[in-house]
């Protein structure tokens, strides 16, 4: 049976993201996250005696980094982990899960980033004229992303 929600487009701003192996209560509670972006750029190849065109052939995707921004969380074992990659140079993939929530909280649709492993981290900047939160910003690198459901 179809509902009427089925209809209509989901809201972006319930999403949850889940780094297996890496747990805490506030660790996938984030403000933004980006880069759920693939592209497939073509190929041209020139054939030798036609002239008349250029055979395009597609290569392999391209995947963009994935952004995750939130405030500062002091201790956070995301944190460490990225912190293993930067200052030893030491890396531990890992299986990232976005989840897309309804209004209840329940998955709606999830997608899979399979070997991520931070490749940037950015700490917003510090001004006495503002009363803002301090954000972390992580970029991670991964292999390819797939839609579970």
């Amino acid at each position: 049976m179809i509902t009427t929600s089925q209809y209509y487009p989901p809201v972006g701003f319930s999403f949850k993201i889940n780094v297996e192996g890496i747990m805490g209560v506030n660790e996938g509670s984030f403000q933004e996250v980006s880069g759920l972006n693939v592209k497939i750029t073509p190929k041209n190849v020139e054939e030798g005696g036609e002239n008349r065109f250029i055979h395009r052939f597609p290569t392999p995707p391209n995947y963009e980094n994935l952004i995750l921004k939130r405030g500062m969380l002091i201790g956070s074992p995301l944190i460490a982990w990225a912190r293993t990659s930067f200052e030893l140079f030491t890396f531990f993939p890992k299986i990232v899960n976005l989840n897309l929530l309804d209004q209840t909280g329940a998955p709606i649709s999830s997608w899979m980033f399979v070997n991520a492993y931070p490749v940037a981290m950015k700490i917003s900047e510090f001004k006495a004229q503002e009363n803002t939160l301090v954000v972390e910003t992580m970029e991670l690198c991964f292999d390819y992303f797939t839609k579970v459901n």
